[in-house]
């Protein structure tokens, strides 16, 4: 490891010597210095000095750039990317993302821009969904700023199942609604099918019911027979107030084998709580006596009035 180390430190001189001027060397040889720039880098990673290899590929990159060779400065970032990952230095992933994307933009290769970006994200998505949902969104914007529809649609379903598990669904179903927009673009019928039960759902997640149904009319055509057959029990369900219904919706096999994070909202949605039903009243034995009218009482007896009761008095002499 140290003729490694050494051998590396050979190659940051000369790359050093080749960047300086003098009276018969006006202008630096960016060139040279960003090859010997990648051979030390290639020389400290096979050493394990990950720290000393980030380094000469930034400097490397800077060279290119200096030269011009604006995809090859991106290609030294996306190298970049991968050491920041095997170091677990995952808070500067994102920032060479960019800085990556940006360069195969100038360069002319917003595909490849767009591909940094996404590996990028990959990176990120288990332990910094919030970055990882930031890269996917630019990946969006760059695709669709290059007519790529197809290539867009598939970043922009990262992005909305990224912001479901976070629990973002306004946003989610704002990134839904624009997947569609781009699968339109491209006429897959079938992946907005997909897309309508999920814009669906994540409505439902909203409690807002009116707008799930008006997602269903509106998308609802483009959906196959057990696509609407489960949707149409879900929001009968949810306007019956019926929990029993709405758990066997969602417990269909097309929702269970939905990607996962749909497939977890659909798990956890709050059911409806039903209708209530009045319980009706307990009737207590033997609480009080019965209410019986003097006259009934009275007409068993061969109907002569109670005494006391003023009755005879009335029969008697009359009101007055």
């Amino acid at each position: 490891m140290s003729s490694k180390i050494e051998e590396a430190q050979e190659h940051i001189r000369q790359a050093e010597k080749s960047l300086k001027t003098s009276l018969l060397k006006w202008r630096p040889d960016y060139d040279f210095a960003a090859d010997e720039y990648n051979k030390a880098a290639t020389c400290f990673r096979n050493a394990k000095a990950l720290d000393q290899c980030k380094e000469c590929l930034l400097k490397a990159s800077d060279c290119h750039r200096q030269n011009r060779a604006i995809f090859h400065a991106a290609k030294c970032l996306d190298q970049v990317i991968l050491i920041c990952k095997d170091m677990n230095n995952l808070a500067e992933v994102r920032k060479y993302a960019e800085k990556a994307c940006n360069l195969y933009q100038q360069h002319g290769s917003p595909e490849s821009g767009a591909a940094t970006l996404d590996k990028a994200a990959k990176i990120l998505e288990g332990t910094n969904p919030e970055d990882a949902l930031q890269l996917y969104k630019l990946a969006v914007d760059v695709a669709t700023i290059e007519d790529s529809s197809r290539q867009g649609a598939e970043y922009a379903s990262k992005v909305a199942r990224i912001m479901v598990k976070l629990g973002m669904y306004d946003q989610a179903a704002d990134a839904i609604r624009r997947e569609i927009g781009l699968h339109q673009q491209v006429g897959s019928e079938s992946a907005i099918g997909r897309l309508a039960v999920a814009l669906v759902l994540v409505q439902l997640a909203r409690g807002d019911y009116v707008a799930a149904e008006k997602a269903f009319k509106e998308w609802g055509n483009c959906c196959d027979a057990a696509e609407v057959q489960t949707l149409e029990s879900l929001l009968q369900a949810y306007d019956d107030e019926d929990p029993e219904l709405a758990a066997r919706a969602l417990a269909s096999p097309f929702i269970r084998h939905m990607d996962v994070e749909y497939a977890r909202l659909a798990r956890d949605l709050p059911l409806p709580k039903g209708v209530a039903v009045a319980p009706k009243a307990n009737v207590i034995e033997n609480a009080a006596a019965s209410y019986v009218s003097p006259n009934s009482g009275n007409a068993a007896e061969g109907g002569k009035p109670a005494p006391g009761s003023g009755l005879d008095d009335v029969e008697e002499g009359g009101l007055c």
